[in-house]
C-alpha cells in the first residue's frame, strides 16, 4: 500500500445545530463502515465533535469503539498505512492514513486510587457510560458512524451554547476519578473561553489539594497547553482562584503579596498577568505560531519580587536583583515540573534579562552596550524584544510613549550594527587555534580566559586586524600570573 495517499474530503450530512458546510477527510467515513460490517460500533468523539460545532478546523481525530484492542487492530489490517500499539492495557491503538494520524480506543472506564498516580482501566461495552467518565460535557458527545447520528446524553451542546463547563455527574466524581480534570478546566476556559459551573468551581477548591498526586510532566501537558491557548489569563485565573496554583505554580499566586512602587498601581500580580496578555499581542510582531517560551516568561519575570521587597526611606519600595533572585526561581520551578533543559534556560535567561534594557531611554548607549545586549541575548533576542515591550504597563501615555520609541531606536541600532558586523554571530577576532599558537599554550582554562578577554574587546571596540588582535593578545598575556612562570 502507497506510503503517501492524497486527503479527499466530504461534507457530511450532521446534526441540527452544527455548520452547514463541515467538511472531513473521508476516510473517516469508509473507517466507520469497516467497523459496522464487522459488527462494531464506531463513534468520532470528544474534542473533534465539540471543535466542528464551534466551526474550526478539525486536526485530531480521536474515535471510540465497543471492540477490543485485539479486534481493532485486525480491522485496521488492509486499511490503515501503519498501526501500532499505543496503549493495548488503556485500550487505545494508533494508526496512519496518509498524512493523518488515528486514535481509537475501545469504550472504558476509569478512577483514580486515592494515593495513586495511575488510572485503573476497565473496558466498558456501552457508549454512553463510556461518555459519561468523560471530563466535561463538552467532550462527552460522539458522532457514531458512519451515519454522524449524534449522541449527547449530557448536553454538551447546550453547554459550548451557553459557555459554560460542566461535568456528565458530579464534579467531586469526575475530579476524584481524575485530578488533573481540574487543571484541565483552566485550559478549557483558556482554550475555548468558557467559565465554569458554580458546581465546578466549588469542587476545584475543595479538592486542588488532590491534584499532588498526578505526575509532573502530565501538569506540565496541561500547563502548556493552557499558555498557549488564546486566553492564557482566564485559566491561570482561574488555578489561582481555586487555590490549584498553590500546588502546581505557587510562585504566581504569591505576586499578590508584593505590590509595586509605593501601592500607587496594581500589585505586581496584575502587572505579570497583563505583561502576559501583552505578550500575546507582540508575539505576533515576531513569531509565527504561539510561544510558550516568550508567554512563560512573561507570566514569571517578576517572581523575585516577594523575596527582594524591601521598604525604604520615604515609603518607597525596591525590588533590588529581582530579576536574578527571579531567574533561579523559575528554573527551579520549571526542573520540578519536568520541563527539558533548553526551555528552562531560555525562560530563565529571559527572566533575568528583562531588565537591561530599562536606562536606554535616559542615556545613549555605546555601541559596545548594544552589542553586548545583543550577544547576551543570544538566540532569544526576538523573545527580549517581545518581552521587553510587553513589560510597559504605565497608565502613563506619555511614558510609554517614550519607552516605545526607545525601544523603536534601539532595535533600528542593533539592525544597523548587524548590518555592519554580522552582530548575531559575534566572535573574538582569534579564534582559540590562533591564542594557543600566538601564546604557546596547550588546551585549557587558560585558553578560555584569553577567549573571553578577546570577545569583551570586541565587543568593547568593534573589530579589528589580525596584527592589533595579537599585540592585544600579547598584551594581556603580559600581566598574567601564567605568563612569569
Amino acid at each position: 500500500m502507497s506510503k503517501h495517499t492524497e486527503t479527499t474530503y466530504a461534507t457530511v450530512p450532521l446534526p441540527a445545530g452544527f455548520p452547514d458546510d463541515v467538511a472531513l477527510p473521508k476516510f473517516v467515513i469508509e473507517l466507520g463502515q469497516r467497523f459496522d460490517d464487522a459488527g462494531y460500533e464506531l463513534a468520532l468523539v470528544g474534542g473533534p465533535v465539540r471543535d466542528m460545532f464551534l466551526g474550526s478546523n478539525v486536526t485530531d481525530l480521536d474515535f471510540t469503539t465497543d471492540a477490543k484492542p485485539e479486534a481493532i487492530q485486525q480491522i485496521l489490517t488492509g486499511w490503515a498505512h501503519a498501526q501500532w500499539d499505543i496503549g493495548a492495557a488503556f485500550g487505545t491503538i494508533g494508526a496512519r492514513y496518509g498524512d493523518w494520524i488515528v486514535e481509537i480506543t475501545t469504550y472504558r472506564d476509569e478512577k483514580y486510587d486515592p494515593d495513586s498516580r495511575k488510572p485503573e482501566v476497565v473496558f466498558g461495552t456501552d457508549l454512553v457510560e463510556d461518555l459519561r467518565r468523560r471530563d466535561f460535557t463538552v467532550n462527552a458527545m460522539a458522532l457514531r458512524l458512519p451515519d454522524f447520528e449524534l449522541i449527547d446524553p449530557f448536553g454538551g451542546l447546550k453547554a459550548l451554547v451557553s459557555g459554560v463547563l460542566e461535568t456528565p455527574g458530579t464534579p467531586q466524581q469526575s475530579f476524584s476519578d481524575d485530578p488533573l480534570r481540574m487543571m484541565r478546566a483552566a485550559r478549557f476556559a483558556a482554550q475555548l473561553g468558557v467559565t465554569v459551573s458554580p458546581d465546578v468551581a466549588e469542587a476545584m477548591k475543595d479538592m486542588g489539594s488532590r491534584i499532588v498526586i498526578i505526575s509532573a510532566e502530565r501538569i506540565r501537558e496541561e500547563l502548556v497547553k493552557l499558555m498557549i491557548a488564546p486566553k492564557p489569563r482566564r485559566g491561570l485565573e482561574l488555578l489561582v482562584a481555586s487555590g490549584i496554583a498553590d500546588f502546581v505554580l505557587p510562585e504566581l499566586p504569591a505576586l499578590r503579596d508584593a505590590q509595586d512602587d509605593a501601592h500607587r498601581h496594581k500589585d505586581v500580580y496584575e502587572h505579570s498577568l497583563q505583561v502576559m496578555e501583552n505578550a500575546v499581542d507582540h508575539e505576533a510582531d515576531y513569531f509565527a505560531a504561539p510561544n510558550f517560551v516568550l508567554r512563560f516568561a512573561a507570566l514569571m519575570h517578576d517572581i523575585g519580587k516577594p523575596k527582594t521587597r524591601r521598604f525604604e526611606a520615604g515609603g518607597k519600595v525596591s525590588f533590588r536583583h529581582h530579576d536574578v533572585v527571579g531567574a533561579k526561581m523559575v528554573a527551579k520551578r520549571m526542573r520540578e515540573l519536568r520541563f527539558d533543559k533548553d526551555t528552562t534556560k531560555a525562560v530563565a535567561r529571559l527572566v533575568e534579562l528583562h531588565m537591561r534594557f530599562y536606562g536606554y531611554g535616559d542615556g545613549e548607549w555605546s555601541d559596545s552596550a548594544v552589542r553586548r545586549y545583543v550577544t547576551d541575548a543570544g538566540d532569544l533576542l526576538k523573545h527580549l524584544h517581545a518581552l521587553t515591550r510587553s513589560d510597559v504597563t504605565t497608565r502613563n501615555k506619555r511614558k510609554a510613549r517614550r519607552l516605545a520609541a526607545a525601544y523603536d531606536d534601539l532595535e533600528a541600532r542593533i539592525d544597523q550594527l548587524a548590518k555592519e558586523e554580522e552582530l548575531a554571530a559575534i566572535r573574538p577576532d582569534l579564534d582559540g587555534k590562533q591564542i594557543m599558537e600566538i601564546l604557546g599554550i596547550k588546551p585549557g582554562p587558560l585558553v578560555g580566559r584569553a577567549y573571553k578577554y578577546l570577545l569583551d574587546r570586541r565587543l568593547d571596540e568593534g573589530p579589528s586586524d589580525f596584527e592589533a588582535s595579537k599585540q592585544a593578545l600579547l598584551d594581556w598575556w603580559a600581566e598574567q600570573p601564567e605568563a612569569q612562570e
